[in-house]
């Protein structure tokens, strides 16, 4: 398997689990007081991420979608590229108070906004900056068992 199918897999698989793990009630904490005020109700996964159902359904497409894509390498780079603009743009509408809750319907903000961007950037690099070869899994260096 290849580079980027591979983090295809892993980031669908991650995504999946963790919009799963978003319906468990006994993984969530109570918002902190200050925190922004949101249409639909939400809470901190592991005390850490802000989520609600919505946000938790977001993942879990964007996880199956990584999931079933990641054996076809053209499908995995549309995934991932597409990954790179969409966390990009999820993660400066957390730097943006008035669209950090997105409308008041899935909260964007705190440690969301590093996690958005830290996705945005791997996704970026694999997607977009590392060599075909690489992200096909050949090697880059020229095959020297060849004699010309």
């Amino acid at each position: 398997m290849n580079v980027l199918r591979i983090f295809t897999l892993s980031v669908g698989i991650i995504y999946f689990i963790v919009g799963i793990l978003g319906f468990f009630p006994g993984l969530m904490s109570a918002p902190p007081a200050n925190a922004p005020a949101m249409t639909v109700p939400y809470g901190l996964l592991f005390g850490l991420f802000p989520v609600n159902s919505l946000h938790n359904i977001v993942h879990l497409i964007i996880g199956a979608w990584g999931i079933l894509v990641y054996k076809n390498f053209d499908d995995s780079r549309l995934y991932v590229r597409s990954l790179a603009v969409l966390y990009a743009v999820l993660g400066v509408f957390g730097l943006i108070p008035a669209l950090n809750t997105t409308f008041g319907l899935i909260p964007l903000f705190g440690h969301d906004i590093w996690l958005h961007l830290l996705t945005a950037a791997a996704a970026a690099y694999v997607g977009y900056m590392m060599p075909a070869t690489a992200q096909m899994g050949q090697a880059t260096q020229p095959d020297k068992s060849r004699h010309v």
